[in-house]
């Protein structure tokens, strides 16, 4: 019974700690209540670019970034939630940022009034032939 009992106690440490959790999705792969927030624009062997679109009270469910750069189309006030807390930001239209380390994880909410959209350019890892667009039509 202690080896059982021991078994029990890792396997309620690891997932305290969300070493067994499902992994995070991708941005596309992340929407908000089961609909999709970003759509597939292009995809190569090197790069892929989304376009993210929140509506005043849309979000973006927890999820992860590759490597990437953004532009803001549109702005607006966004509430952050990330490993450091929450925190509402007021994003300005036709900003550029990057993440050259990406992103472990975060989840978005749009709080503003308006609706805020961005590109999303991320880069292919080391190694990956080609990031994943199911929803895309044809590339550009």
């Amino acid at each position: 019974m202690p080896v059982a009992r021991h078994t029990a106690s890792a396997l309620c440490l690891a997932l305290s700690f969300g070493v067994l959790a499902d992994p995070l999705p991708d941005p596309l792969a992340a929407g908000w209540k089961d609909d999709a927030v970003c759509e597939c624009l292009h995809r190569d062997d090197r790069v892929r670019v989304l376009r993210c679109s929140f509506a005043p009270g849309v979000g973006h469910e927890r999820h992860y970034h590759p490597p990437h750069v953004g532009y803001v189309l549109d702005g607006g006030r966004m509430k952050i939630t990330d490993a450091t807390g929450s925190r509402i930001q007021d994003i300005p239209s036709s900003i550029t940022f990057a993440n050259p380390e990406g992103i472990a994880w975060h989840e978005a909410l749009n709080v503003g009034d308006q609706t805020a959209r961005y590109l999303m350019i991320e880069a292919a890892a080391d190694g990956e032939t080609a990031l994943s667009c199911p929803s895309q039509k044809a590339d550009h």
